[in-house]
């Protein structure tokens, strides 16, 4: 789970007397939904860790970058805001409007299985006021949901990740003047990606992933973070825990043979696992998609 502490655009807006929290939510898998109100005020941003996607719910007629006074934001318009990227607004009038926070981990995760690059070589782009009728929608169903509920919230942690791939989808690039040292090969990070993908009810060490590169675990657990985003296990328990929420979603198996297909020890193990990511058992997870 993600810790609000950590949110550095969730604690600027926290932190005005003007801005007001209605409601937040961690959604497991490092992301985190708010709904805010705010009013006459003026935000910075500076280099925040982590990824936003932002949409206005109401108002923002009069809301600005402080270095685009002339492009304003209105009902519907997203804001994509980087981890990293520098920003400065200024609000005039009442706005109200829904954050999207996600860890550079997910992104990176997006990265490999989503687009089948490594997430150096991408980013994700600044984008201010854009019209993106499908993620706007996405945003209003999301506010729509009761956050509170932990089935509702199960959902809305579905759709989140729905918000995040049509982000990556349609809102990265490559890095311009990007010379990349170190590393996997292309050829290499897609035999370890597919050979994981095949394997994922075994037992998998290091060293045998290191095996399949013919690098001794140390430069292999190196190379990898730096091609992957992540370290090896990081990477391996993430590619776990998504199949099994694809198998709790749409099929019946036992749970314990879930845990067994998806490479966990027990079934004790893979619900400890499961609840610290998702923030629910995987037998509430299964449940909420039943209703």
């Amino acid at each position: 789970m993600t810790s609000l502490d950590h949110l550095q655009v969730f604690q600027a807006l926290h932190s005005s007397p003007n801005a007001r929290l209605e409601h937040s939510a961690e959604l497991g898998d490092g992301m985190v939904a708010a709904l805010w109100n705010n009013h006459h005020d003026a935000r910075d941003y500076q280099g925040p860790s982590h990824h936003t996607l932002s949409c206005y719910i109401a108002g923002g007629t009069e809301t600005f970058r402080r270095e685009q006074p002339g492009t304003k934001g209105a009902p519907d318009k997203l804001c994509v805001l980087p981890a990293g990227h520098d920003s400065a607004w200024v609000i005039n009038g009442n706005i109200r409007l829904a954050h999207l926070y996600f860890s550079q981990e997910q992104f990176a995760l997006g990265c490999i299985s989503l687009l089948d690059r490594e997430p150096r070589e991408l980013q994700l782009r600044e984008s201010t006021f854009l019209d993106d009728p499908i993620q706007a929608w996405r945003f209003r169903q999301l506010i729509a949901m009761n956050w509170d509920e932990p089935g509702e919230r199960l959902l809305t942690s579905s759709l989140a990740h729905e918000m995040l791939s049509h982000a990556l989808l349609s809102q990265v690039g490559a890095r311009s003047g990007l010379k990349l040292k170190g590393g996997l090969a292309a050829h290499l990070r897609r035999q370890l990606t597919d050979y994981i993908e095949t394997h994922l009810g075994e037992p998998l060490s290091l060293g045998q992933l290191a095996g399949l590169c013919s690098l001794s675990e140390y430069h292999f657990a190196r190379m990898f973070r730096e091609s992957f985003g992540l370290p090896p296990h990081q990477y391996l328990l993430a590619r776990r825990l998504g199949r099994a929420r694809e198998l709790l979603r749409n099929g019946s198996l036992p749970l314990g043979e879930i845990a067994m297909a998806c490479g966990f020890a027990s079934a004790s193990h893979f619900t400890n696992r499961f609840r610290q990511a998702v923030g629910a058992a995987p037998g509430e997870y299964r449940l909420a998609f039943l209703r």
